[in-house]
């Protein structure tokens, strides 16, 4: 997972004000039951190296599970799923059903979120990454944001209203998955093998989307994820004879694939739009400078604007919102200093935007390549996921959970450039989306990183955010 960090422009970190900045705080100020509950589950799931290779991620669904079970809920309604991954490793999910009276006529509500994490060496941090360390208003350790930050805020919110013996209209339902970091097959399971367990509505995954802060800590906007690119990565290959160095030939594999990239560098997909980035254009255009702000609402209303497609294309926060994108990304060729290459291998990553067929980019890459003896494979599975519908039931509901934490902040829907556990679901029929309840400052985003952080008070205040949310969509 990766956040929002970037989606909207620099600039506008500078031209959002507000009163309800969030201050630097210490744990020592919430001082509420559920509060110090969350504290001390926080601290120790973050403690539990739950990353690929360790095998730990049973202990943290077994860990929840326990405390689901203490907390009132009933053990046919807790699912611990254990599953292999590819490798052979060992991972689970957990599901967890709060079950309502069905007063509302509607279907169940899917709350979703990952227990593993990206590992950590603890030899390169400042602080020990498995240990969850309060400084200087942050909370530091491996998962802090990502994603133990959503596991804990969901655990916490079903658990205080079940305490507080909050009857739902409609079913809620915790997905934690086991690897989202890797290969997601256990998001898939949840929404396959044991559809009984999670068939919804839709879902709300506590791994994407949710706040900006400006860099004095003042709400900046908050961010609805509510679709995905699909990620394809394609080996580009050109092979010959070879052959010894000192007689050069002119169909050297080096040469030629480097044409291949420079012809595939030089091109640019077809700008596409969609209900959630024609929305996001519309929304962001009045936190943005110029030229991109009007850039944005001419793309907007007019997404063939060939110079609105130039200036946004040119910032690189922008340009994957407009159209599926292909880079180079990694080389490989020859197999001695004194021999022509036999063979020249580059990696192209792509971005691709949702409705585009991965088999139709591979041609493009084929096409754009120039080069009839151009081989191109697919590295791994690709899998396509559609857009989410924006609906008012959840914008709205959003917007007030968001407004009652932090004060009249635009909330606008996006179009993540990267994957989460969300298109799994996506691409099973259930619209998903990011609605994260952590505000942050870009410079604090460290995610897949060293130390990794979030700020004490937006912690706690995501506790208040999920609370109102779940009520305000259940009752």
């Amino acid at each position: 997972m990766q956040l929002f960090r970037s989606l909207i422009p620099v600039a506008a970190l500078a031209l959002v004000a507000s009163a309800a900045s969030v201050a630097q705080t210490s744990s020592a100020d919430y001082t509420k039951p559920y509060q110090q509950e969350a504290l001390a589950m926080y601290r120790h799931i973050v403690g539990i190296r739950s990353a690929a290779g360790h095998g730990k991620v049973p202990e943290v669904a077994d860990f929840l599970a326990d405390r689901f079970l203490e907390a009132g809920f009933d053990k046919a309604d807790v699912h611990v799923l254990p599953h292999t991954v590819a490798s052979g490793e060992e991972t689970a999910s957990l599901v967890v059903r709060y079950r309502g009276d069905g007063s509302s006529g509607q279907d169940p509500i899917l709350l979703l979120a990952h227990m593993d994490i990206v590992d950590a060496l603890p030899e390169d941090w400042e602080r020990d990454p498995f240990t969850l360390i309060e400084e200087d208003g942050y909370f530091f350790g491996r998962g802090t944001l990502d994603n133990k930050f959503g596991v804990i805020t969901l655990t916490t919110t079903f658990m205080r209203l079940k305490r507080e013996g909050y009857v739902p209209g409609r079913d809620l339902i915790i997905g934690f998955t086991g690897d989202e970091e890797t290969g997601m097959e256990t998001t898939r399971a949840l929404a396959t093998t044991h559809r009984e367990l999670t068939d919804a509505a839709y879902v709300l995954n506590a791994d994407g989307g949710g706040g900006k802060l400006g860099s004095a800590g003042d709400p900046v906007a908050f961010m609805i994820q509510a679709a995905e690119k699909t990620y394809a990565s394609y080996d580009l290959t050109i092979t010959n004879p070879g052959g010894h160095s000192s007689l050069p030939r002119k169909d050297n594999a080096i040469y030629e694939l480097a044409t291949v990239l420079k012809n595939i560098e030089a091109y640019a997909f077809p700008a596409r739009i969609n209900d959630v980035t024609r929305r996001y254009f519309e929304l962001s255009a009045p936190l943005a400078k110029e030229p991109e702000k009007s850039a944005m609402r001419r793309f907007a209303e007019d997404p063939t604007d060939q110079e609105a497609q130039a200036i946004l294309s040119a910032n690189p926060a922008l340009v994957g919102v407009t159209r599926t994108t292909c880079v180079a990304t990694m080389l490989s060729a020859g197999h001695a200093e004194n021999a022509l290459p036999q063979s020249a291998t580059a990696t192209v990553n792509c971005r691709i935007f949702p409705g585009v067929n991965p088999e139709a980019v591979q041609q493009t890459l084929f096409d754009v390549g120039g080069n009839a003896n151009l081989q191109i494979a697919l590295r791994d599975e690709s899998l396509e996921s559609p857009a989410s519908p924006l609906t008012e039931e959840v914008s709205s509901a959003v917007t007030n959970a968001v407004m009652s934490n932090y004060g009249d902040v635009p909330v606008i829907p996006y179009m993540a450039p990267y994957g989460t556990d969300g298109k799994e679901m996506r691409r099973a029929g259930m619209p998903t989306y990011g609605v994260m309840g952590l505000f942050i400052r870009d410079e604090d985003m460290f995610a897949h990183g060293l130390n990794e952080r979030v700020p004490v008070q937006s912690f706690y205040q995501a506790l208040e955010y999920w609370h109102q949310l779940l009520t305000s969509l259940s009752s």
